[in-house]
């Protein structure tokens, strides 16, 4: 592993630990000639997963995608970063789970609904406004009847 600071190529390994609910191996290292230490994080490498999107668009699956989406829903909401990483990488292992090579947008917009529904109820409203599109007040105001039953 190389050096972020000085691009050395002789680091140790200080201490490794499980993260991310065992999903990850979290290593601190020290550079053998600077001495500086930094943290890498070692993860299995999955299958690559496709996202077909509107009108038949396929691309690459983007986690920076989902996260930046429910950042945005929990804008100036009572969410801990903690709490989105934690919705992120929920959303993710259900995505993954599934176990398909290609999955449409759609399904991954409804899982992201759902925990969020689960975190912050306004943040789902918020998501769900410009997901599924609202074109008028009845229609967010039908969203919101569904949620307060």
């Amino acid at each position: 592993m190389k050096c972020p600071y000085c691009g050395a190529d002789d680091t140790k390994v200080i201490d490794s630990r499980p993260a991310e609910e065992n999903n990850a191996i979290r290593r601190r290292r020290q550079c053998e000639k600077c001495n500086k230490r930094f943290t890498t994080y070692e993860k299995v490498e999955t299958i690559p997963l496709i996202v077909i999107k509107k009108e038949n668009i396929r691309e690459p699956y983007d986690r920076g995608k989902i996260e930046a989406g429910i950042l945005r829903s929990c804008h100036k909401r009572p969410v801990s970063y903690d709490q989105i990483v934690q919705a992120v990488e929920d959303v993710e292992n259900t995505i993954f789970n599934m176990e398909k090579k290609e999955i449409p947008s759609q399904v991954i917009g409804e899982i992201v609904m759902e925990r969020l529904k689960q975190l912050d109820q306004v943040a789902y409203v918020r998501f769900a406004s410009v997901y599924r599109e609202f074109k008028d007040v009845n229609t967010f105001m039908d969203e919101l009847k569904k949620l307060l039953k």
